[in-house]
């Protein structure tokens, strides 16, 4: 089999690995009073999960977009919760050390507070999540403060929020008005009190966020697309490394073109395979000559 050749080892990035441990609630709170940013990225399968827990993500969102950046849905709304347990439970086995986060899909939690229980636990039972992450305000306060009670750490999600994407007229901003910025500020102080240790702000004006930020107390505020003034980041995976081509949201930066990549290798496969030059010898396994021999006299015995 073909070996690649080594690639230069940056010895800083491995002992940083090697002595890293597994994050914390405490460990995120630390953070946040030492004004570190809080870094986090969404995740959906082992692979990257590992890579991303050997880069030392913070924080990993299995978010209900895997809809779309996996399934290839247009919206989250079909996502399941088996559908998010599966996902959930492979990036748990690839991230062993980051603060993993179950992102509670459409009518999971909804419905009522038991609901939400029920299916807050299964991402704690059968993934090995450190908490959850629902969307809406003041109106889904009670099943924060469920879940909380439950001993299950909660996020809030406000601003833009994709299960509810037809009632806010689309993919935009929210908050622009001060009328809604209020409510969006009233709804971080309600998700705040009933219990979220959390809060992702969504595609909200970024001084919306500072305000947000600068009046939670004992609340972890994250921002996505929303400035730079909250406790930390989150970007969606497959927008930070350009591996989803429907669209690229503005809130997104392309850290490494990854899709560039991969197209180039598909093409080079394409290529070498139609042309014969893949595989070569060092790509399979060959027989000893004495078994093959061996092999045709068996054969020819069975012919007889």
């Amino acid at each position: 089999m073909a070996h690649l050749p080594a690639r230069e080892r940056d010895p800083s990035l491995e002992a940083a690995v090697s002595e890293r441990k597994k994050m914390t609630l405490p460990g995120l709170f630390k953070k946040v009073d030492e004004k570190t940013p809080i870094t986090w990225l969404t995740c959906y399968d082992y692979p990257t999960a590992y890579l991303q827990d050997q880069a030392g993500i913070d924080m990993i969102l299995v978010g209900d977009s895997l809809g779309m950046t996996m399934l290839g849905f247009d919206s989250t709304l079909p996502v399941t919760m088996d559908d998010m347990v599966r996902h959930a439970a492979a990036v748990r086995r690839g991230s062993p050390n980051a603060w993993l986060v179950g992102d509670m899909p459409y009518m999971t939690y909804q419905p009522s507070v038991e609901t939400a229980i029920r299916n807050a636990g299964r991402f704690m039972a059968e993934c090995g999540c450190d908490s959850v992450k629902l969307e809406g305000g003041a109106e889904m306060a009670d099943r924060v403060a469920g879940i909380a009670r439950a001993g299950i750490p909660v996020i809030g999600h406000l601003g833009l929020t994709p299960q509810s994407v037809s009632a806010l007229g689309g993919f935009k901003l929210q908050g622009k008005g001060a009328h809604q910025a209020k409510k969006i500020l009233d709804d971080a102080k309600a998700l705040e009190e009933a219990g979220a240790f959390c809060i992702l702000l969504e595609l909200v004006p970024d001084r919306v966020c500072q305000l947000i930020t600068e009046r939670a107390k004992h609340c972890i505020i994250m921002s996505l697309g929303s400035g730079p003034h909250a406790h930390g980041q989150l970007l969606i995976y497959h927008d930070a490394f350009a591996l989803y081509p429907k669209f690229k949201p503005r809130m997104a930066k392309v850290f490494a073109d990854a899709g560039a990549v991969i197209r180039e290798g598909l093409a080079g496969y394409v290529k070498e395979v139609t042309a014969k030059t893949f595989p070569q010898p060092e790509n399979w396994f060959g027989m000893p000559d004495e078994e093959y021999a061996e092999l045709q006299r068996l054969l020819k015995e069975n012919r007889s």
